[in-house]
C-alpha cells in the first residue's frame, strides 16, 4: 500500500470511532464547566510535541478526549462575545465537506459547490430582505468588512492600479475593531477614519455624520464612505439605517453595513432593521446567529460589477473556456480568496434540515432571552443596566463591588460564562444570546451567579 493510503476496513473504523468521540462529546456539553481549569503552562505542556519519523496510528484520536477537556465548550451557559453555539447538523456537514475536498475557486473547479453556495448566498439576501443581492461567503466579518471597503475605494476613488490617494471613511465610535483594522490594511490609514458620535442609546448621530462629512469637504478631503452597523459589537446598537442611507445618496458615497453580529436578526424582527436594503454592501455572519460552526461569513453587495473591478486580476492558467454563464462562473474573481473551502454545505444542510421556522424561532429565543435577563437585572437593586438592549446583548453592573473580580469569580465558579465591556467609562458585565441551546434557567443563572461571585468577594 501507497504512503498515507488507508485500507477502507481501517478508515470505516476511524470514522466510527471519530464519529462515537463527537455524539460523546455533544452528549457531555451540559455537564461541562463553561470555561475550562486550565492554563497556558498546561495545554503548552499537552499538545506542544515533536512531530515522530513513525505514526501513533489509531490512537491519535483518543487525544480528542484530553483536547476536549481543555477546550471552551458550547454550553447554552456560555454567554461570551458574538459565538453561535455550533450546530450540529452543520458540523456534520463540515465533515462532508472535508471529504468532498473542493477547491470552490469557480464552477469549473467545484460545480456542485460553486452552484450551493450561490443559492445559499441567495437564501441568506432574501432572509434579510435585501433580495437581488449577490456575494460570497468568507471566513467571518472582518474579512467580509475588509472585502466590503477595498469595493468602496474602487468604486468611489480607484486604487488597484496606481495605488492609494487620500480619502477618509466614516463609522460611529462603536464601531467593530475589524473596520480600523480594514482601513489601515487598504492603505487609506486609521487617521483617515472618522469616529462619529452616538446618542444615549449609543447609535450614530447622524447630525455628527453630516457635520464631519461637511468639514471634511470644507477642507478639501475626499469622503468614500460610510459604515453602518446592524448590531453593535457592545451593546447591540442598530444605528438609524434609512437616515444614513439618504446621506450616503445625497453625498455619492458608499454605504456598508456591518451585520455580522446582528443583520441575521432581521429574520425574526425585520421591522427593527428597516433601510437594510439601501445598503451597498453587508456584511453577514452565519456562524452568530445561524449558529454555525465556525467559520462562516459572507459578504452582500448589490454591485457585482464593482466587485469583479475590485478582485479580478487573473493569469491564462485559470482562464475558463466555457461561454455559459454559469458554467464561467468564478468567485475569485469577485472576492479576496482563490483557495475556497466548501463552507456552504453545512448551511445548505442545517438550513434545509431544521427549516425557516425553527431559525426563526431560535433567534426570537435569544432575544427573549435578552430581555428576560434585563428583567431579572432591573428586580435586583444592587444591579443596574448601563445599556438599552436592542438586540441580545446585555451589559450591566454590580452598583457597589469591583465587577472585574466578580467576573474573575463567576468565570472560577464555571457555571455561566460572561465576557467585559466598556460602557461609558465603566466596567460592565456583558452577556449575549446566540445560543440554540440556551434554558430559561440558564439564564436566571445569570444573576445568582453574579450575586453570588460578589458575596463571595466578602469573605
Amino acid at each position: 500500500m501507497r504512503d498515507l493510503e488507508i485500507s477502507n476496513q481501517e478508515l470505516s473504523d476511524l470514522a466510527e470511532e471519530a464519529l462515537a468521540l463527537a455524539k460523546a462529546y455533544w452528549a457531555s456539553l451540559e455537564e461541562r464547566r463553561t470555561y475550562p481549569t486550565t492554563s497556558g503552562k498546561q495545554t503548552t505542556e499537552l499538545f506542544s510535541r515533536p512531530w515522530q519519523e513513525s505514526g501513533r496510528g489509531r490512537e491519535v484520536l483518543q487525544d480528542f478526549k484530553s483536547i476536549a477537556e481543555h477546550v471552551r465548550p458550547s454550553t447554552g451557559r456560555f454567554f461570551g462575545y458574538v459565538v453561535g453555539s455550533g450546530e450540529p447538523i452543520g458540523a456534520l456537514g463540515e465533515l462532508l465537506a472535508a471529504v468532498l475536498n473542493q477547491n470552490v475557486t469557480s464552477w469549473r473547479s467545484a460545480p456542485a459547490a460553486t452552484s450551493i453556495e450561490r443559492a445559499v448566498v441567495e437564501w441568506l439576501a432574501e432572509a434579510v430582505g435585501c433580495p437581488g443581492f449577490t456575494g460570497s461567503l468568507c471566513g467571518g466579518g472582518s474579512t467580509a468588512n475588509l472585502m466590503a471597503l477595498a469595493m468602496a475605494r474602487e468604486a468611489k476613488l480607484p486604487a488597484n492600479e496606481t495605488g492609494v490617494r487620500p480619502c477618509v471613511i466614516y463609522a460611529s465610535e462603536q464601531v467593530h475593531m475589524s473596520i480600523p483594522k480594514a482601513v489601515a490594511l487598504l492603505g487609506i490609514g486609521r487617521k483617515n477614519l472618522r469616529l462619529i458620535p452616538v446618542d444615549d442609546k449609543f447609535r450614530m448621530r447622524t447630525d455628527a455624520l453630516q457635520a464631519a462629512i461637511a468639514a471634511d469637504r470644507g477642507i478639501g478631503n475626499m469622503p468614500i464612505a460610510i459604515v453602518a452597523t446592524a448590531g453593535t459589537i457592545i451593546s447591540g446598537a442598530i444605528d438609524p439605517l434609512p437616515e444614513i442611507a439618504d446621506i450616503a445618496r445625497r453625498e455619492a458615497l458608499w454605504m456598508h453595513v456591518d451585520g455580522a453580529y446582528g443583520g441575521l436578526a432581521a429574520l425574526t424582527v425585520p421591522e427593527k432593521f428597516q433601510g437594510l436594503s439601501l445598503a451597498d454592501s453587508l456584511s453577514l455572519d452565519a456562524h452568530k446567529w445561524l449558529y454555525q460552526p465556525l467559520d462562516c461569513g459572507c459578504l452582500l453587495n448589490r454591485h457585482p460589477d464593482i466587485a469583479r473591478t475590485t478582485f479580478s486580476h487573473s493569469d491564462d492558467y485559470v482562464r475558463i473556456l466555457s461561454e455559459d454563464p454559469t458554467e464561467a462562473f468564478a468567485f475569485f474573481e469577485e472576492s479576496i480568496e482563490l483557495s475556497r473551502r466548501f463552507r456552504a454545505l453545512k448551511l445548505w444542510m442545517s438550513l434545509q434540515y431544521h427549516g425557516r421556522r425553527a431559525y426563526r424561532e431560535a433567534i426570537a429565543r435569544d432575544l427573549y432571552h435578552a430581555q428576560m435577563l434585563a428583567q431579572a437585572i432591573a428586580s435586583q437593586p444592587e444591579l443596574e443596566q448601563l445599556a438599552p438592549v436592542s438586540l441580545s446583548a446585555v451589559c450591566f453592573r454590580h452598583r457597589s463591588k469591583d465587577n472585574e473580580a466578580i467576573l474573575r469569580r463567576v468565570i472560577a465558579r464555571g457555571l455561566v460564562y460572561l465576557s467585559n465591556a466598556t460602557i461609558s467609562g465603566q466596567f460592565a458585565l456583558r452577556a449575549c444570546f446566540v445560543n440554540h441551546r440556551t434554558t430559561l434557567d440558564d439564564v436566571r443563572a445569570i444573576v445568582s451567579e453574579v450575586i453570588a461571585a460578589a458575596d463571595e468577594l466578602n469573605h
